[in-house]
């Protein structure tokens, strides 16, 4: 089951996301700055109650968001989750009247196999002034830009 946040979900998305993090796949997050932008993630909770999945979704602009802290716990991949986290998130983005998505990425056929495309991330500079200046891989990013328009 997907849903929006709330407070008690912090701690769990806190260790997904940074368990990527300290793989080198993902940038990390800290706990204060995920309840200060609680409103961004959203969660998808297995029958047991965990959270098995998260993914937030960033306004950079007034046309353009981003998502970003995607993940699925391992042993919880190919099931479906990222997808429906996606999906979940495109709609709310349209409903913000946002026009294009963006995303920096490891796993770029999941991507594209959901309708994004490769984008030059040279086409992104809000992302690069923002965000990437935090990352210990700048600025010799490896990662893919892709990029929706919904």
């Amino acid at each position: 089951m997907i849903k929006d946040c709330v407070v008690s979900d912090a701690g769990a998305i806190h260790e997904l996301v940074n368990k990527y993090a300290s793989d080198g796949v993902m940038l990390a997050v800290s706990l204060s700055e995920i309840y200060e932008k609680l409103y961004e993630f959203s969660v998808y909770v297995n029958e047991s109650n965990e959270i098995v999945g998260v993914i937030a979704l960033h306004p950079m602009w007034e046309d353009i968001a981003e998502v970003r802290s995607f993940a699925v716990k391992k042993g919880y991949e190919g099931q479906g989750i990222g997808r429906k986290l996606l999906e979940y998130k495109l709609e709310k983005a349209k409903s913000y009247e946002f026009k294009s998505i963006f995303a920096l990425t490891y796993r770029v056929d999941f991507f594209t196999n959901n309708g994004f495309h490769i984008t030059d991330i040279e086409g992104l500079p809000r992302k690069i002034w923002t965000d990437c200046l935090k990352c210990p891989k700048y600025p010799n990013c490896d990662e893919t830009a892709v990029i929706i328009n919904i």
